[in-house]
């Protein structure tokens, strides 16, 4: 084991907050409402409150299975990007027609968040940073653009000497506590009136009736925000599947420690790898760093024991000390995993089911911590049989491809993986199968 990790605890260090509520009690009894929504994650929690504030008169029942934001919504690293098409790239190169008004859309959403933190006083830990791309090979830096900073410039925001050029994107990306940003909507939400069971797993959906593990709703409408997680309607199954990411937490920096890193501005950082790693400086100044793998196990399992993996974490505290040599002795204080949703084309795609009852978004790929609240007034639109502007967008209108059953399913998706890390190896070129995924319009290019 490195020494790093030596004194790790297993567990989301957003999780251990103090602030943490206690939970609200399972629903016990049959009930009716006008809007279930299954899942306390962001999707469930931007739904349920933005419906309310739609129409106070609404009644609406909120639906989680274990804890409010226990899974993706208090494990991910907090990055909340203003990209409704996991970034210019795959957006300019599915819906480049539109990718003009989906860039609109994304930048009205993240402002939308800000907005309401401000206005029902959730404190998040929100920071306006913005994000840097950063190059640490020199092939990568192509793919810059004409904003680039060079290697001196890039080095004077965050020295690390494997930075060779960057980007910083200043107002599309915020940084937040992930797990604090989940409790304080769901606190409003309460506050609104929204009904909020944790502890009650949804095991059936008949129309738009749900059967809880003690319990049935009956519902008006019904919006499915599951991420990763087997959704009621199993027409959607096919779509996402289960893939686990990864990430420490340092202990905090001292002064002298964050004087030699500079980051006076104290964006979030992601490299421009394949395999790429994302990290960012939390409230107390400790350093988040996460990424660099991605598992997917046959058959889509999600297991408790998929959580830990002891491997990763040595590669990543490798690749840490690599990042930031200066910082040599810094020890981690955190070390956890967990599951996130992905789909062929890398960002959310919409639906309805039972004549319009019943709606769904999914397939975020790391991006929900922005694009959820999108996707959940797609959700409230759709159900409502509402034309808006976010409607209309053929990305909200179309699906991606599904994926093939297994045991097809796992040796693509190995493939792909093992390709990629060889793309990283090999200055960027794609080998033949990435270049006929690409060709296939499938997602996998990050």
């Amino acid at each position: 084991m490195h020494k790093s990790l030596a004194d790790a605890e297993p567990g989301s260090f957003w999780l251990e907050d103090p602030s943490r509520p206690a939970a609200t009690p399972p629903l016990t009894t049959d009930t009716s409402c006008d809007l279930a929504v299954v899942g306390g994650g962001y999707s469930g929690l931007w739904t349920a409150l933005i419906a309310k504030e739609r129409d106070p008169s609404l009644d609406v029942v909120l639906l989680e299975g274990a804890r409010i934001g226990h899974a993706a919504s208090g494990r991910n690293g907090g990055f909340c990007a203003s990209s409704l098409t996991h970034g210019a790239g795959n957006g300019l190169a599915r819906w480049p027609s539109e990718f003009a008004e989906l860039e609109r859309l994304g930048a009205e959403n993240l402002q939308a968040i800000e907005d309401t933190l401000t206005r029902y006083g959730i404190d998040a830990e929100w920071e306006r940073t913005g994000e840097l791309s950063v190059a640490t090979e020199a092939y990568q830096l192509r793919d810059l653009g004409p904003d680039a900073l060079d290697r001196d410039a890039v080095r004077a925001e965050v020295n690390s000497p494997t930075y060779l050029g960057g980007v910083w994107n200043r107002r599309g990306v915020a940084m937040v506590h992930p797990a604090k940003l989940a409790w304080g909507l769901a606190a409003v939400c309460r506050r609104l009136g929204v009904r909020t069971y944790e502890h009650t797993p949804v095991l059936g959906l008949r129309g738009t009736e749900l059967r809880t593990s003690r319990a049935r709703v009956r519902a008006r409408t019904v919006a499915l925000g599951t991420n990763a997680y087997p959704s009621p309607l199993t027409r959607v199954r096919p779509y996402v599947i289960p893939v686990y990411d990864y990430a420490l937490m340092t202990e905090p920096l001292s002064a002298g420690q964050l004087g030699e890193l500079g980051w006076r501005h104290r964006q979030g950082v992601g490299d421009s790898a394949n395999q790429f790693h994302y990290y960012r400086l939390t409230a107390d100044n400790r350093i988040l760093w996460g990424g660099y793998d991605a598992i997917y196990h046959f058959g889509g399992r999600v297991r408790a024991r998929y959580d830990a993996r002891p491997s990763t974490y040595e590669t990543l505290a490798e690749h840490f000390f690599t990042t930031f040599p200066q910082l040599e002795g810094v020890r981690f204080t955190n070390a956890w995993g967990g599951v996130i949703d992905t789909c062929t084309r890398f960002s959310a795609f919409f639906g309805t089911a039972h004549g319009g009852r019943v709606a769904y978004a999914a397939g975020y790929t790391g991006l929900g911590v922005g694009a959820t609240r999108f996707g959940a007034e797609v959700m409230l639109d759709l159900l409502s049989g509402q034309d808006t502007p976010r409607t209309r967008p053929r990305m909200v209108r179309t699906k991606p491809l599904p994926f093939p059953p297994e045991p097809v399913r796992y040796a693509g998706v190995e493939l792909t993986r093992r390709a990629l890390a060889a793309a990283d190896r090999d200055q960027g070129r794609r080998n033949r199968w990435l270049r006929t995924l690409d060709a296939l319009g499938l997602g996998f290019d990050s």
